[in-house]
């Protein structure tokens, strides 16, 4: 496959440095995208990048991901982002070993192969480099002209910004082109990928490469992933989107996928799965043809979810988002984990009882009107029940004098009542 035709079609491609595609064609080629280290798990914002990377080396091609250790140490120059916080080498360390694991889902890091991927860390290199070296075998390369004709340098300086740009910050394309030019000396890196708001700090490193070594580097971005109305890719109320299950939920990660709008479900389908053109295509006429069926988020939400978190837990978001649609069965609802069951019914009112009430059965009217207010009167759960439409666990309750005890708890804590089509409740015995 030709890599920069395969993510052209994809709308991967913002830049791309003349003579790339030349490079890629004559010869294996390694290429490297930079990961910030500041947290113990990559977010779907990371994975465009990710990616890319998994692209380039099913092209037959070597893949390097750079954790970006030195900068991690630096934290967040501006010191705007929460998120950039400082870290101590402890931490570092945990959260790289904890990003391999995950990027190891995306790319073969098996190292008998030629085009095995390599996880580098900035902070091996840095540590033992002075001020006074950097200076001297760096900064002298780059003139403070070419720096502040990039535009990431040009905004934060323009008549319009009112904050300026901190030494630190200045200096970032210097300590990012020493990146390129040690792989490009150490790993034979002759290109690197990020988003398009890279573009100036990578060209700093090919232009290193170029004076410091008089050799040839190029640079390759991607275009900033937007959703339809303007919003903020991958971020929800709750915060980022994460692959960690522990901090995302799978059922949670499934539903975002699922929730996308027709014309960013088509557009994120070639960018985060590895569906060919003709399976994109295919797809994309099944939408136009049914939209109510919604084809494109369903394969999204299954191609994604699956690669992150495996078959089981996406057929497990499967069987929990059909319980909130009246579709599930008591059987379905018995198999679903505890974290998945608090994922679905977040935010449904819940109380909680004494656990010893089901030792030896409690009465159905008891236990929902009085020991925990599900209604609020005896009088209206007798109506409800003779009316059919209250049930325990998806199996609708026909007697009043029904008693309730430890055999019907789910996940041996947990009923779930419901009272006509769409109000839920959530009974916790502890």
């Amino acid at each position: 496959m030709n890599f920069v035709e395969e993510l052209r079609w994809r709308g991967m491609i913002h830049d791309v440095m003349p003579g790339t595609e030349e490079q890629l064609e004559k010869e294996l080629t390694s290429a490297y995208v930079g990961i910030d280290p500041t947290a113990d798990s990559l977010h779907i914002g990371h994975l465009v990048g990710v990616m890319m990377l998994k692209h380039f080396q099913a092209c037959g091609h070597k893949p390097l991901v750079l954790v970006g250790g030195a900068t991690g140490m630096i934290g967040d120059p501006s010191g705007k982002s929460q998120e950039r916080n400082l870290l101590d080498e402890e931490s570092l360390r945990h959260n790289q070993a904890c990003l391999k694991k995950q990027l190891a889902l995306f790319l073969d890091f098996d190292s008998s192969l030629p085009n095995g991927a390599e996880l580098v860390n900035n902070y091996d290199w840095m540590k033992e480099f002075t001020f006074l070296e950097f200076i001297r075998d760096i900064g002298k390369h780059i003139t403070v002209n070419y720096m502040m004709a990039k535009d990431s340098v040009k905004k934060r300086l323009g008549e319009e910004s009112r904050v300026g740009m901190s030494f630190t910050e200045f200096t970032y394309q210097l300590v990012q082109g020493f990146d390129f030019l040690h792989l490009y000396r150490e790993k034979n890196c002759k290109l690197q990928m990020g988003g398009s708001d890279q573009w100036g700090n990578i060209t700093t490193g090919t232009e290193l490469i170029r004076r410091k070594e008089r050799g040839e580097a190029f640079a390759m971005t991607c275009p900033l992933i937007t959703k339809a109305d303007g919003g903020k890719f991958g971020k929800t109320e709750s915060g980022n989107v994460w692959l960690d299950p522990e901090k995302t939920s799978p059922y949670h990660f499934y539903q975002f996928w699922m929730n996308t709008s027709d014309s960013d479900a088509e557009k994120y389908i070639k960018i985060f799965t590895m569906l060919t053109k003709d399976d994109v295509e295919t797809l994309a006429k099944e939408q136009a043809e049914a939209p109510h069926l919604r084809a494109m988020q369903k394969r999204l939400a299954e191609e994604v979810t699956v690669m992150v978190h495996g078959r089981e837990a996406y057929d497990s978001a499967v069987e929990a988002s059909q319980i909130l649609f009246g579709k599930a069965t008591t059987e379905a609802l018995r198999k679903i984990d505890e974290q998945t069951l608090l994922a679905v019914f977040e935010g449904v009112p819940q109380f909680t009882v004494d656990k010893a009430l089901f030792a030896e059965g409690v009465n159905v009217v008891d236990l929902l009107a009085e020991k925990a207010t599900v209604f609020p009167s005896k009088g209206e759960l007798r109506r409800t029940i003779k009316g059919g439409g209250m049930s325990i666990n998806k199996e609708k309750v026909t007697d009043a004098e029904l008693s309730v005890d430890a055999s019907a708890l789910l996940n041996d804590k947990y009923l779930l009542v419901q009272k006509g089509k769409k109000n839920y409740f959530l009974v916790i015995a502890q």
